[in-house]
Order: structure tokens, then C-alpha cells, then sequence
């Protein structure tokens, strides 16, 4: 049945980067806040970054949720099913942080990932603190046909500022009224605002020493190195 484990190793590495679907859950401080889940497509798009890291890369949505939920506090739980083959699912559970375009990181750690589309609004690392699975039995047996063009297209149409006028208008705020991805910035490749510069602790796994993380409730996550 479920086991949970020291780390993410290979074995596990590879189920979690094969997986053509997986999901994301966040929720507010308040009781009273709204709990949000969303599914993410994976074309690529989820890496292992170490034994107790994994980044994926935030598409542009609807919603800025899961933005706005790891800003306040960082709590993220990410799951995965397998819908062919033998049942097994997978949650790894920490606290993440959203590292957006116009962050001095962002480029750095998109390199991990084989396209980076105009539709891309982050890169959300997580700091994993458990690792479990547990049996699936529950989950049916669906064949994966393919990912739909839907979301690159739609981004291709609107272009880089139309984009950036979508994320003004819509992914300002949660539906709580959390902060979500801030005002239009001078683009991609700028030096972030003074008010979100930081002093890190924690780096993010890939190879630029100078490439750091920070996120709330950063006492409890130790530290890892890329290929530990």
C-alpha cells in the first residue's frame, strides 16, 4: 500500500516526469479562503530538480491562485496518478514559490525545460518535505490521446504585451484578494523591483550560485544541492 520515502530517487523521478498530467493544491491563511486545485499538462514541463526539489513551468491561466497562495504562505501539495499501467499515486508535499518572468532567475531555471512558450508566467520550484504514494485503486484506466494546442495557441494570438495586459486584468488578485502577479514590469531579462529584491538562504537547484529562492515558512525547509 502507501510508503513514504527519504527522497525522490530515481525510480520515482522517472514516474513523476512521465506522468502526462499532474496537480497542483494551495490554499490561503484564512479559513474561510477558497482551496484551489488545478491540473497541469506536462509536455516537459515538470522536472526533478534534486532529491527533494521539483520545478514546474506555470502557464498562463485564468486564474493566479496558485501565485497568490505561495506568496502568502508557500504551503503546496503536488499530486500524480498513474492512468495506465500499474495504480500508484504520487504526492509531494513543502512549500514552493513562484519565480516569475521578470525575475533575474526566471531564465536560469526555464533552461530546464525543452519550451518556454510566450504563455509562460513562471517557473514554480518546490522545496519537497514528504514524499508518499499510496495504491491508486481507485483511479481508472484512461489512454492518453495528446496535449491539446489550445493553450499555446491562444498565447501566440495575444503576443508578449497582450499577455502582460491579460495578466493586469486578470491575474492581479485572487479570488480572496490575495496579491498575484504585480503591475507591468520593463519585460523579461530586468532586474526585479527593489521591493521584491532578497537576500536568500536557500538556492534553487540549478547551477548559478547567485540564483537563490525564498519562500514564507523558509525555517523548515533544509536546504538541498542540485544532483544530491
Amino acid at each position: 500500500m502507501g510508503r513514504v520515502y527519504d527522497e525522490i530517487d530515481e525510480r520515482l523521478a522517472r514516474f513523476v516526469e512521465s506522468q502526462p498530467v499532474f496537480f497542483v493544491a494551495t490554499a490561503p491563511l484564512d479559513p474561510d479562503g477558497h482551496v484551489n486545485c488545478s491540473p497541469k499538462g506536462n509536455r516537459g514541463e515538470l522536472a526533478v530538480l534534486g532529491p527533494r526539489r521539483v520545478a514546474y513551468l506555470d502557464q498562463t491561466g485564468s486564474g493566479v491562485e496558485t501565485i497568490a497562495h505561495l506568496r502568502e504562505n508557500g504551503r503546496i501539495v503536488v499530486m500524480l496518478c498513474a492512468f495506465e499501467g500499474p495504480p500508484r499515486i504520487v504526492r509531494l508535499h513543502g512549500h514552493a514559490e513562484a519565480v516569475l518572468v521578470d525575475d533575474e532567475r526566471f531564465a536560469t531555471l526555464a533552461g530546464r525545460f525543452p519550451k518556454v512558450g510566450v504563455g509562460a508566467r513562471s517557473v514554480v520550484v518546490v522545496d519537497v518535505e514528504r514524499v508518499a504514494d499510496s495504491c491508486g485503486y481507485g483511479v481508472p484506466l484512461m489512454s492518453f490521446v495528446a496535449h491539446r494546442p489550445t493553450m499555446d495557441d491562444w498565447a501566440e494570438r495575444k503576443g508578449p504585451e497582450g499577455i502582460r495586459s491579460y495578466w493586469a486584468e486578470e491575474n492581479a488578485s485572487s479570488l480572496d484578494e490575495l496579491a498575484g502577479i504585480p503591475g507591468p514590469g520593463p519585460g523579461p531579462g530586468a532586474s526585479p523591483p527593489a521591493s521584491t529584491s532578497r537576500n536568500h538562504s536557500t538556492t534553487t537547484g540549478v547551477s548559478s550560485s547567485s540564483t537563490q529562492l525564498s519562500s514564507p515558512r523558509r525555517d523548515r525547509i533544509s536546504p538541498t544541492k542540485p544532483d544530491q
